[in-house]
């Protein structure tokens, strides 16, 4: 009998989805891994999926199994040009003297981090042999604290022990908070969606969102760029840029959040804060607003602001380590997709779902946090087993027949693995590059 993740979230959500609304999935897959890793990604699709049909008061939700597992990757199929590789040439998996540790250098400041902490060229074969010198917490240690990304592998025992993977044991899957009352009923067809999030989970929320009729603006900072994933996330989305240093842009931002109806965001404790956009001022400036944020590492424990990334929660929280076990490699064996990202993605996007459906039964604004760590212990509470699964095999019949014309180039795309009552997503605009279009809304306020 699978393991019921889809009873766990649903209670996480708030577990009064309509008995009406009827869920059925179709044909079968299993991805490779020693967890049940296809079981959580299609609970993901069904929590999204059921929230809005609740929503939009829909009866039948249709889940593709196998198209589902296929959307925890990647998803476009360029024609005519290449996708760029998802990862930075250093970023990976590195032998210490007493372990294995993860480097994540996508990001141009992370990368400078761990090159200055280890002092080498920035090569690989040069950066592990600087790397084999260190014992790994010495090291994870050392390229955070200089503003770095890095993880040092854990077994699932000593994640359980560790205070971080204690403290997030302990916290709720959806940590749910009244924040006041909420302005008049609102729907999801054009529902405004401040989308103030990166790599990968949050774009993952707001690309759902934009397929069923949300208005999503996208909004990044100057600079900042992650070509291996852009033209994955940014589909259906409006993408602006603003200088948060520049008292215009400031006031750019302030208006359209004080517009926004919902705001989804990835910073870490204290980040948004720092920017002069705590909590309070927040509320200020949209006491009505409806906030879905995530985290990496947690909400509480010694770990809570620290930068991560769903590769790196794996390797902290034992999965790399396990699978590592299992399959008998002599290296560290992630997950076969980044499902901590994209479970979690598909959850936010039910968390704002459900906030709205909320709003509309009670009158009240609610907002809802989530994080990597968590739906990781979620999957490993579910146990390990030995290996089994394998790929999807794709076909042309994968592919939905329109071509999307891209930022990049003309290219096809999987086929959406969820019908509500027999229609699927609708995207207004193809995937395209960041900070291209103005800072407004579709409908101005």
């Amino acid at each position: 009998m699978a393991y019921d993740f889809a009873h766990q979230i649903d209670d996480a959500l708030g577990g009064d989805l309509p008995a009406d609304v009827t869920v059925t999935e179709t044909s079968a897959g299993e991805l490779p891994s020693c967890f049940l890793v296809s079981d959580l990604a299609v609970a993901a699709f069904r929590a999204a999926a059921g929230e809005l049909a609740a929503l939009e008061g829909a009866l039948n939700v249709t889940i593709d199994r196998r198209l589902a597992l296929m959307w925890f990757g990647m998803t476009l199929r360029p024609s005519g040009w290449e996708l760029p590789s998802a990862w930075d040439p250093i970023a990976g998996d590195y032998r210490a003297a007493d372990g294995w540790i993860r480097l994540h250098t996508n990001a141009p400041r992370h990368r400078e981090a761990a090159m200055s902490v280890l002092d080498c060229r920035p090569e690989r074969v040069a950066v592990a042999e600087a790397v084999i010198g260190w014992r790994k917490a010495a090291l994870e240690d050392a390229i955070v604290a200089a503003g770095g990304a890095a993880a040092a592998m854990h077994s699932l025992s000593a994640w359980a022990a560790h205070p971080q993977g204690r403290a997030v044991a302990a916290e709720p899957l959806i940590a749910w908070e009244a924040t006041g009352q909420g302005r008049a009923s609102i729907a999801l067809r054009g529902l405004r969606v401040l989308d103030l999030t990166r790599v990968l989970a949050g774009p993952v929320a707001t690309r759902f969102l934009a397929g069923f009729g949300a208005d999503v603006l996208r909004v990044d900072p100057p600079l900042w760029s992650e070509p291996g994933v852009e033209p994955e996330v940014t589909l259906g989305k409006r993408r602006a840029g603003l200088d948060l240093c520049k008292a215009e842009d400031r006031r750019t931002f302030e208006d359209l959040l004080s517009h926004a109806d919902v705001l989804v965001h990835g910073y870490r404790p204290g980040a948004l804060e720092g920017l002069g956009y705590g909590r309070e001022q927040r509320l200020r400036i949209a006491p009505n607003l409806i906030e879905v944020s995530l985290d990496a590492y947690g909400w509480t424990g010694p770990w809570s602001g620290r930068r991560g990334f769903d590769s790196l929660v794996q390797m902290s929280c034992g999965i790399a380590e396990e699978g590592m076990a299992r399959s008998g490699s002599d290296r560290p064996v992630p997950l076969p997709v980044q499902a901590l990202d994209h479970g979690t993605g598909y959850l936010m996007a039910a968390a704002v779902l459900r906030a709205v459906r909320r709003r509309r039964m009670t009158g009240g604004s609610f907002s809802a946090r989530l994080s990597l760590a968590r739906t990781a212990a979620m999957l490993t509470a579910a146990g390990a087993r030995d290996f089994r699964g394998a790929a999807p095999e794709e076909t042309e019949a994968d592919l939905a027949p329109e071509i999307e014309a891209t930022g990049w180039g003309p290219a096809r795309r999987l086929t959406f693995p969820v019908r509500i009552d027999g229609a699927g997503p609708q995207w207004p605009s193809p995937a395209g590059v960041l900070r291209i279009d103005p800072p407004r809304w579709r409908a101005s306020p």
